[in-house]
């Protein structure tokens, strides 16, 4: 299983505040990841952030455990970002490599997953055939998450989104296409399916199984100091959120779960909402 941390704020934040300094932090999750079934993500690791300069995001990829790279240490003290995806690796479907590592980029968009697809060898070729040419060539690696974002970038194609729930309609889709092509070949097949996604604006994570007898990965959000919107007493935005595979740390934060088949939206304006799948 990988590790995987999300922030989105009205503010520029020091991307080491969250890799690097907190006492579980993501690089220490790399070594020993608290709350996972796998404790040791070593096997590469993934920063992708948004700048002023340009629509589409920065992506620094590497093949070294994030414990082990000055490099990362070195970038995260020195880059702040309004929005910016982070993800450590522990190899299952497609080999060590660095078309493998998250978060996948195309365009604009930024994806990260932790989980996988049974009888993935299966259905791939299945797959490959729901997209045009052009997402198909923009395929590099051999990862069954690369081919979720590829085939909800082909669905995205008909939609103008310009809402995270409009994100959410399309990436569950996405998921039960894909999962009605495992249960062709396996009934009982499980797919797990903690999924972030963000299209530089929006963001939409999801904790999320395919049975109920099977409970996926943990994931938790955090939300910074929130102002009321209008006259509603329940519909806030936030000067900040935080969704992480598992807590940064017991304390500075306010972190709660992510219930189990829940999906998770953070829309333009950071207002937020939780759903059940």
């Amino acid at each position: 299983m990988c590790r995987f941390v999300a922030y989105i704020g009205k503010e520029n934040l020091l991307l080491a505040n969250l890799l690097v300094r907190p006492n579980n932090s993501l690089i220490k999750q790399s070594l020993l990841a608290r709350e996972s079934r796998t404790p040791t993500n070593g096997d590469g690791f993934g920063v992708g952030w948004y700048t002023p300069f340009d629509k589409t995001p920065a992506l620094f990829t590497s093949l070294f455990p994030a414990w082990n790279d000055q490099n990362l240490s070195y970038i995260a003290r020195k880059t702040r970002a309004r929005l910016f995806f982070a993800h450590i690796r522990a190899a299952s479907t497609g080999g060590i490599s660095q078309f493998n590592c998250h978060p996948f980029i195309y365009k604009n968009w930024l994806f990260m997953h932790n989980g996988w697809i049974p009888y993935f060898k299966n259905i791939k070729r299945q797959v490959h055939n729901l997209l045009d040419d052009d997402i198909y060539n923009w395929i590099k690696g051999s990862t069954d998450s690369e081919l979720i974002f590829a085939l909800f970038l082909q669905l995205a194609k008909k939609y103008r989104i310009r809402k995270a729930t409009e994100i959410h309609s399309i990436l569950l889709e996405t998921l039960d296409i894909i999962d009605g092509l495992v249960k062709n070949h396996h009934s009982k097949g499980i797919c797990q399916f903690n999924i972030c996604i963000t299209n530089g604006k929006h963001i939409v994570a999801f904790r999320y199984c395919t049975s109920s007898s099977c409970i996926p990965e943990t994931m938790y959000f955090s939300l910074g100091n929130h102002i009321k919107s209008g006259q509603s007493t329940e519909n806030h935005t936030y000067e900040h959120v935080i969704i992480a595979s598992e807590k940064l740390s017991p304390s500075g934060f306010k972190w709660q779960i992510i219930p189990v088949n829940h999906s998770f939206m953070v829309e333009a304006d950071l207002s937020t909402l939780l759903l059940k799948l």
